[in-house]
C-alpha cells in the first residue's frame, strides 16, 4: 500500500479522492485549513497554503508515494472589473501554494516508490472563455509548472495535471444553485452534464497508481467534451 498527501483533501474533489484512496487501503495524509468530517484514519494537519510562515515540515512522512494539490478558486468577473490584486490572489493560491507544498515534499517524494504528483488546471486555459481571465491565467501557469517539473523530476517522480470543466463541488455551488442554472451548465457540455467530483478523483487516483507508470508531463482534460468538441 502507498502513502499519499492530499492538499485540500477535506472538500470537493480532494475529499472524494481521500475516500477512494482509503477504500484502496492506502495511507492518507491531508493538509487543509479545516478538518471538517475527515475519517479518523486520515492524518490531518491544518495548513494555509498562502502563508509564508507555515511550518511546512509538519505532518510530512519520511517518504511519499504521491502528492495531489487540489486548492483552487472560481472568480468569474469581466476583465474590466478585475483588479490586479485578483490576479495576484489567484496566482498565490493556485501556483505559489503548489510550489510551497511541492518544495516541502520534494525529498519525501523522491524517497517514495513510483512517486506521482497531480495538479489541477481548468478547461478555460485551452478554450477561451469569457470572465475566466484571472483563473485561466493562474491555471495556465500550473500547466507550465506541470511540464517543467515533469522534465526536472524524471525518472523518480511523475508529474501530471487534470483540467476539469465545471464540477459539482462546494466551490461551484453558486453556479449550480438552482435547477435552471444546473441545466444550463449541463447543456454547455457536449455530454450534457457537469462533472462529478468522484469521476475527477478517479482520474487522480489512476495517475497516482502504478497503472499510470508510463504517464508524465500530461494535462488531461476531463470536461465533458467542452475543450475539444
Amino acid at each position: 500500500m502507498a502513502t499519499y498527501l492530499i492538499v485540500g483533501g477535506s472538500s470537493g474533489i480532494g475529499r472524494a479522492l481521500v475516500d477512494q484512496l482509503l477504500d484502496q487501503q492506502h495511507t492518507v495524509h491531508v493538509w487543509a485549513r479545516q478538518q471538517r468530517d475527515l475519517p479518523a484514519s486520515v492524518s490531518f494537519t491544518s495548513v494555509d497554503v498562502t502563508a509564508d510562515d507555515q511550518d511546512w515540515s509538519t505532518g510530512l512522512p519520511d517518504a511519499l508515494d504521491g502528492l495531489v494539490y487540489c486548492p483552487g478558486n472560481i472568480d468569474l468577473k469581466s476583465f474590466r472589473s478585475l483588479k490586479p490584486e485578483a490576479f495576484r490572489q489567484s496566482f498565490e493560491l493556485n501556483v505559489v501554494g503548489a510550489v510551497r507544498c511541492l518544495q516541502a515534499a520534494e525529498r519525501p517524494l523522491k524517497r517514495g516508490t513510483n512517486a506521482s504528483v497531480v495538479l489541477f488546471s481548468t478547461v478555460a486555459v485551452q478554450r477561451g472563455m469569457p470572465f475566466h481571465a484571472a483563473v485561466a491565467a493562474a491555471k495556465g501557469a500550473v500547466e507550465g509548472l506541470t511540464r517543467s517539473l515533469a522534465a526536472e523530476y524524471v525518472p523518480a517522480v511523475r508529474v501530471n495535471a487534470i483540467a476539469p470543466s465545471l464540477t459539482d463541488t462546494p466551490l461551484a455551488e453558486k453556479l449550480l444553485a438552482t435547477d435552471d442554472k444546473r441545466e444550463a451548465s449541463a447543456k454547455r457540455h457536449p455530454l450534457q452534464q457537469v462533472g462529478a467530483p468522484e469521476d475527477i478523483a478517479a482520474m487522480a487516483a489512476f495517475l497516482l497508481s502504478k497503472r499510470a507508470a508510463f504517464v508524465t508531463g500530461q494535462v488531461i482534460g476531463m470536461d465533458g467534451g467542452l475543450g475539444t468538441i
